[in-house]
């Protein structure tokens, strides 16, 4: 009892960022008896000390990156459909998400790691982080801690269809039905745009099989071959015209495939520390408000799980009590 009046009285505080109108406001809540507290800031100090949206952009194409080296170093080798997954994992959870809140270094390997469980690439939490260097069991119980944030974050809808089996059924038909010569050697050049439009915004807009003929499209283009004829005629058939806004969509995605550009460097740095600076110290394993989350969160268990043994010793004793009852009632002789 005393256990729980300390945890109540404990103050607690969560700082929430308002909309940027003439003045913002910064509250901080407090479950103390003090109530809540209101401080006033500037617009000029919210630029200084939060990122913007074109800086958590820049950001997460930073990381994006990341993700793309770890999984190209991975030991043992994964397969190309783990990493396509991840992608799509790491940019649906920053739809709804700040970097502010959550840091994207963390989801990186949580995404990965959810990835290889869902695509059946059969790896241990232990051998996975033997890729990650650094402390590995801070990183595995970070990694452990966030994938259900993670899975409920993306509504439990976790099958993903990456474009990679729609390119080798194009790549087959092309072999079968179109007059180009020797179509293996797009294949080098198609895997490698496949994997560039996963640091662009395509795998959220378009449907793999029009990512996957984009890429074959430009790989042919590259190699100065024409696919126009086999696209219009042979692939599309005579309803070619009804097929026509497919093909426009293509055409967009390999505009986006062609305009990937890395993060200029010099600004990564700053953006690093203003990140470290401004995160949400509650979501920040060396932070002792995240530690003291997670021992409040344990002595709620250990509370709830000593509550559960008493309640069941209650019931076994009450049932043994009933047995006795009636044993002795068995026994006593009639009418007494």
């Amino acid at each position: 009892m005393k256990k729980k009046k300390m945890k109540n009285a404990r103050t607690k505080k969560r700082i929430q960022l308002m909309p940027p109108l003439a003045n913002a406001l910064v509250v901080l809540s407090s479950t103390a008896e003090d109530g809540e507290i209101e401080v006033r800031i500037s617009e000029e100090e919210i630029e200084q000390t939060f990122l913007d949206a074109a800086e958590e952009k820049l950001l997460l194409r930073q990381h994006e990156s990341h993700l793309k080296d770890f999984c190209r170093r991975f030991s043992p080798p994964m397969p190309r459909s783990v990493l396509g997954t991840a992608f799509h994992y790491f940019k649906r959870f920053y739809i709804h998400n700040s970097v502010m809140d959550y840091h994207p270094k963390e989801i990186l390997v949580t995404c990965v790691y959810l990835a290889c469980k869902v695509e059946e690439f059969n790896v241990s939490i232990a051998q996975f982080v033997s890729n990650i260097r650094g402390d590995r069991e801070k990183a595995s119980n970070i990694i452990l801690n966030n994938e259900l944030l993670l899975m409920q974050q993306l509504n439990y809808n976790l099958t993903i269809h990456n474009p990679f089996r729609p390119m080798e059924g194009l790549l087959i038909d092309i072999k079968t039905r179109s007059s180009l010569k020797d179509p293996e050697r797009l294949r080098c050049s198609v895997e490698e745009l496949l994997e560039r439009t996963f640091q662009t915004d395509a795998c959220l807009l378009y449907a793999p099989s029009q990512i996957a003929l984009a890429a074959i499209l430009h790989s042919a283009s590259r190699l100065q071959e024409n696919l126009d004829s086999y696209v219009t005629g042979t692939l599309f058939g005579q309803h070619g015209a009804d097929k026509l806004p497919n093909l426009i969509e293509c055409v967009r995605s390999k505009t986006m495939i062609k305009s990937v550009d890395p993060p200029p460097r010099e600004s990564m740095v700053q953006l690093e520390k203003k990140l470290d600076k401004c995160r949400n110290q509650e979501n920040n394993p060396d932070s002792q408000i995240y530690k003291q989350r997670m021992q409040d969160m344990l002595d709620e268990e250990d509370d709830q799980d000593n509550q559960q043994h008493y309640t069941t010793l209650l019931n076994a004793q009450a049932g043994r009590e009933d047995q006795l009852v009636n044993y002795a009632q068995a026994l006593s002789p009639p009418g007494s």
